[in-house]
């Protein structure tokens, strides 16, 4: 957590929840108890509006404080239209400064005002507590079995030296975008504006304050037309021999036109794409060999029957089946135990697949 900074969240329901992935790809085969856990017992992390919704080091509070303060919600919210809204908001907040950590659940709801077709059926007491978090008046203290969010004061969540800590807008701006370049490694500006969702316009100067106090350092990469930085306390390893599947919403991948310029990898999310439509899949894994990404896989946990389904696969015109083969099979194999799965079935027949399919036998991923 102190590398990357932050996990985006995200829950969709066909392999593993993102950020759960995200640590997996970078720890291998790992305790997500004891993980639940350090997030969310030690006070060391807390949930936050970062990049997305996101996991991030608590001391990272005070720097995004500038950001709760600016929220609004949007037109469409019906907090906006509902009659007697505030006073609603301020019960809801007074309740949970009575009666301690809370659920969606245990605050009662009202009717909201009518919505139209495509609104979000959620209920008004969820859409209080969600206001009341993005502006900082409540902080989520855990997560139910079913990801719900138990909120609860800030005070009771966050340790006072970083509740009490006030910093400067752009002294908060100046810290976030050293910690993204840190994570990120070389970076545009565009790049290390989007790991916080800054503004570029906002991020511009500040990030002229760090290449003048030294803390970042102007390069040049070949093939990229904008400037780029690197973080003065970066080290460049002699050789990369990294081989792992990465989440759809992990930070190598998440900013697309940074995933084309370091890989040549052209990433969308096909979820919300008709199926007859998708060019990829549902939920497709980069899989990373090397420096490279050479192959995408889309993959399916079913565990009524314990099967991780790969669904569809593509390679990359940079791969190489004889190396990437066997370094994939045992990925997938790897994520299989992870899961507690007890076989691995490829569902597709492209001539990839088949040769994928019979890698997964030789080394007996199929029989679990």
């Amino acid at each position: 957590m102190q590398t990357i900074r932050l996990l985006q969240l995200d829950f969709v329901n066909v392999l593993v929840p993102a950020h759960y992935l995200v640590m997996w790809s970078r720890l291998g085969d790992y305790d997500v108890q004891r993980f639940e856990r350090f997030l969310y017992e030690t006070r060391r992390c807390t949930e936050q509006w970062a990049h997305e919704a996101s996991i991030v080091p608590v001391d990272t509070w005070p720097l995004l404080a500038y950001r709760r303060a600016a929220w609004q919600p949007s037109k469409r919210n019906p907090l906006r239209l509902m009659r007697g809204g505030d006073r609603y908001l301020q019960q809801v907040l007074d309740q949970v400064r009575l009666d301690g950590p809370l659920t969606a659940h245990d605050v009662p709801t009202v009717p909201g005002p009518s919505r139209k077709p495509g609104d979000w059926n959620r209920p008004m007491s969820r859409i209080a507590l969600e206001y009341h978090f993005a502006r900082g008046d409540l902080a989520v203290a855990r997560r139910l079995p079913n990801f719900q969010r138990v909120y609860d004061l800030p005070e009771r969540v966050v340790p006072a030296m970083h509740l009490d800590r006030v910093m400067p807008d752009d002294d908060a701006r100046r810290e976030l975008l050293l910690a993204a370049a840190n994570a990120s490694g070389v970076a545009t500006l565009q790049d290390l504006s989007d790991y916080y969702r800054m503004s570029p316009r906002d991020a511009a100067p500040r990030i002229d304050e760090l290449v003048e106090s030294g803390e970042l350092v102007p390069v040049s990469v070949e093939g990229w037309d904008a400037p780029a930085y690197l973080a003065a306390t970066a080290r460049i390893p002699r050789r990369v021999d990294a081989a792992t599947l990465l989440s759809p919403f992990d930070p190598l991948v998440w900013y697309r036109p940074r995933a084309q310029r370091l890989f040549g990898f052209f990433y969308r999310i096909e979820i919300y794409v008709p199926e007859t439509q998708r060019k990829w899949g549902y939920y497709v894994l980069p899989f990373l060999l090397g420096d490279r990404i050479v192959a995408r896989i889309d993959l399916k946990a079913e565990r009524g029957s314990g099967t991780l389904l790969v669904r569809r696969s593509h390679t990359e015109t940079c791969c190489d089946e004889s190396t990437c083969l066997p370094r994939l099979a045992t990925e997938l194999d790897r994520l299989r135990r992870w899961l507690r799965l007890d076989r691995v079935s490829v569902e597709c027949k492209e001539q990839f697949a088949r040769r994928l399919d019979m890698e997964l036998a030789r080394n007996g991923s199929k029989q679990g």
